[in-house]
């Protein structure tokens, strides 16, 4: 994956709304980060894969740093 397109999943998880990257089931969340990221970034197929399993395995890691700005907002 291009520093490019890491940049623009990075960005989209930043700009998502809170609850929306809480509230998402794994596999809903991970199709709609991608969907996101294609939107912004022209994908082959195996970009598309690649990113997929990115997402997937990062995802322990994006849920934190939603709880972490949902707590950080609240305070």
């Amino acid at each position: 994956m291009t520093p490019n397109i890491m940049r623009k999943l990075w960005s989209v998880i930043e700009n998502t709304h809170t609850k929306t990257l809480l509230q998402m089931d794994d596999a809903s969340l991970v199709q709609w980060l991608v969907r996101q990221t294609k939107m912004q970034t022209s994908l082959d197929y195996n970009e598309t894969a690649f990113l997929n399993d990115y997402v997937r395995s990062r995802l322990a890691l994006i849920r934190d740093l939603a709880t972490e700005r949902l707590y950080s907002s609240v305070q």
